[in-house]
């Protein structure tokens, strides 16, 4: 069996850091938390993280700047956390090789789809997701149910696949929203319809496997 991924969490907020070290964890993950970059380059060399979740505001170096030091001397993958949500803060972060973002305040399952999202690009940890009798393999742009492939529409495969990447947590409408089409004001109505449809080409081969959480969003699990 591979190891499990590593991710360093360096965020100064005890309590965001201590969350998110905990609920990687619970993933499965191998993760290890700084309250600032401090002992960044030592970690980076003894801990060897697959993936680092950087706050953008730290004492001292800010996480832009040790996105900076990281990409120097590792190619791990970066997930910002920041409340910095411009366009030109993102070019900047993209210019310093972070790999993705997270605008607080965050939900943790969002956090997760997005590290796993990473970790899974970069190869760290298998890129088919498996749910049931559900076969997901985003590199194929292949979605399979009882063996038989599913005739999805582009919407519906990116719907399908951050459902089957956050099986077994339940998610917000609004989280699918900002996963799927990039941003949370449309109408939630939007994220109904499409599950509906995505529902009836599911179920011809099988049960139930998308699960509505009343009052708070929709949970996949077999």
């Amino acid at each position: 069996m591979p190891s499990p991924a590593r991710v360093l969490v360096i965020d100064d907020d005890d309590t965001i850091r201590t969350a998110v070290v905990t609920a990687l964890g619970a993933e499965g993950f191998a993760v290890h938390g700084l309250p600032d970059g401090a002992d960044l380059v030592d970690t980076l060399r003894s801990f060897v993280p697959d993936l680092v979740v950087l706050d953008w505001m730290l004492p001292g170096a800010s996480g832009i700047r040790l996105a900076g030091v990281i990409r120097t001397s590792s190619d791990t993958g970066v997930v910002m956390l920041t409340a910095r949500d411009e366009v030109d803060d993102r070019l900047r972060g993209f210019s310093e090789g972070v790999d993705d973002y997270v605008v607080k305040p965050f939900a943790v399952a969002e956090l997760i789809a997005r590290v796993t999202a990473v970790l899974r690009r970069r190869g760290r940890i298998p890129s088919v997701i498996e749910v049931g009798d559900l076969v997901v393999d985003p590199e194929a742009a292949r979605i399979t149910r009882a063996g038989v492939p599913l005739d999805l529409t582009a919407t519906e495969f990116r719907l399908l696949g951050f459902l089957a990447e956050s099986r077994g947590r339940t998610v917000s409408k609004t989280q699918i929203l900002t996963q799927v089409w990039g941003y949370d004001d449309y109408d939630p109505n939007l994220v109904e319809v499409h599950l509906s449809a995505l529902r009836r080409k599911m179920e011809r081969s099988g049960p139930r496997l998308i699960h509505t959480v009343r009052g708070l969003g929709y949970r996949m699990s077999a």
